[in-house]
């Protein structure tokens, strides 16, 4: 060997000794990934519950937990992450959440209201009051309260509000609270719909509306607000935002659009979610883990840490403000009946004494629904990666029978 040749061919050896380290370490996590995991099968697994659902409804995936006490009862997931593909499911597996996601919304007012950063009478034209002079007839009473419990007197989305959120896929140059702040300045222009808290109307836009304000208090985006102040705090850690897959990979179950009556499985993209700029309405994604966590946390009504707002502060945003219209045609994951609070529904099922604390999230390729009974600290949560009405019978199915299995 030449001189100079030894620690060179040391440092040979040693990078291929990293590589092959790194290539197992690789091989090890796409295992993790697409191997079927070991399913439990003691009285805490929901597998052999949820298997008749997929062929009965169509499904491709299917999750569902029960929760009592601030434990988790039971739990489970079944299904493959991609239809026509064999991707089984982990209960570790991010689904889309949808409008389940203003419950949130809700919660980060309630926490900046608490902090004398905003009021729950706080008002468009006094956040915003650059925009005054453009306000048409009846914003000037438009609140944040009124926003979150739907009863502003904006309209509910109609077509103005699907041609402005075309327009904003358009604005190259305006990053996300910019784009908010856009269509709210274009969307107030015209006159509100009804009187304040006279009129139940289901909106997104308001949903966006209540972010934006809370956005101009703080100074900040609602993504990084709800990261920090929200997810972080209550240890949600596989929750982010937008498609619930990473791009390029089906490391989570995919949205699924019904394409000539068969379930077309959407890779991460800009068709397989919502604009991120309907954040505040319902972008969020999490595990089934996580959304057990998030319902056992508001089971807590505030005595099960942390503490994000005051217990009184927390149960304003469970007290029903109007009664929902009921709605035979409503689309699922939006309100069909009860009665509405900020950022939750209540209402009631022929199958249980209620009233339940609820609420339904779809953004018409994944479905979710949470399900909680805070007088005996027992709630579901169940979700899936298709929309639609099979899919809704499914889980209010689903929801029934757990209840039928647990919630006595």
């Amino acid at each position: 060997m030449k001189k100079g040749q030894a620690p060179f061919m040391l440092c040979c050896f040693v990078c291929i000794a990293v590589l092959l380290i790194l290539t197992a370490g690789d091989v090890r996590a796409q295992r993790v990934l697409y191997e079927k995991p070991k399913m439990t099968k003691g009285p805490g697994s929901l597998e052999v519950v949820l298997e008749p659902y997929l062929d009965k409804y169509d499904l491709p995936a299917l999750g569902a937990a029960v929760v009592r006490d601030g434990k988790i009862l039971a739990m489970g997931v079944v299904g493959t992450r991609a239809a026509g593909q064999q991707i089984p499911v982990t209960t570790g597996d991010r689904f889309h959440i949808g409008s389940d996601t203003k419950a949130m919304t809700a919660l980060l007012a309630a926490i900046y209201v608490d902090a004398g950063k905003l009021r729950w009478n706080s008002t468009v034209e006094e956040v915003f009051p650059e925009l005054k002079k453009n306000l048409a007839a009846g914003w000037g009473q438009v609140s944040l309260e009124g926003l979150l419990s739907h009863t502003s007197g904006i309209p509910a989305d109609d077509e103005r509000f699907g041609k402005l959120l075309e327009g904003s896929l358009e604005q190259g140059d305006l990053d996300l609270r910019e784009l908010r702040y856009w269509m709210l300045s274009r969307f107030l222009t015209q006159p509100v719909a009804a009187a304040p808290r006279k009129q139940f109307a289901y909106s997104n836009m308001g949903y966006m509306i209540a972010g934006a304000m809370i956005e101009r208090a703080v100074g900040r985006s609602w993504e990084e607000l709800m990261l920090e102040k929200v997810f972080v705090p209550l240890r949600l850690r596989s929750a982010g935002f937008g498609p619930q897959s990473t791009v390029g990979t089906v490391d989570a179950p995919l949205p699924h659009k019904i394409v000539d009556g068969k379930a077309k499985p959407m890779l991460a993209g800009p068709n397989a979610d919502n604009p991120l700029v309907l954040g505040p309405a319902g972008t969020v994604h999490m595990s089934l883990q996580d959304f057990a966590r998030w319902a056992i946390w508001n089971l807590g009504k505030g005595k099960r840490g942390p503490g994000l707002v005051r217990s009184e502060t927390l149960a304003k945003l469970t007290t029903p403000v109007i009664d929902i219209p009921p709605g035979k045609d409503a689309a699922p994951g939006t309100p069909s009946g009860g009665r509405y609070a900020l950022g939750w529904g209540e209402r009631e099922y022929s199958w249980a004494r209620g009233p339940f604390l609820t609420h339904a999230g779809s953004n018409g390729m994944n479905l979710a629904h949470i399900i909680l009974d805070l007088k005996t600290d027992f709630g579901m949560v169940l979700m899936t990666n298709i929309g639609g009405k099979k899919a809704d019978e499914a889980l209010r199915g689903l929801a029934e029978e757990l209840y039928r299995r647990y919630g006595k």
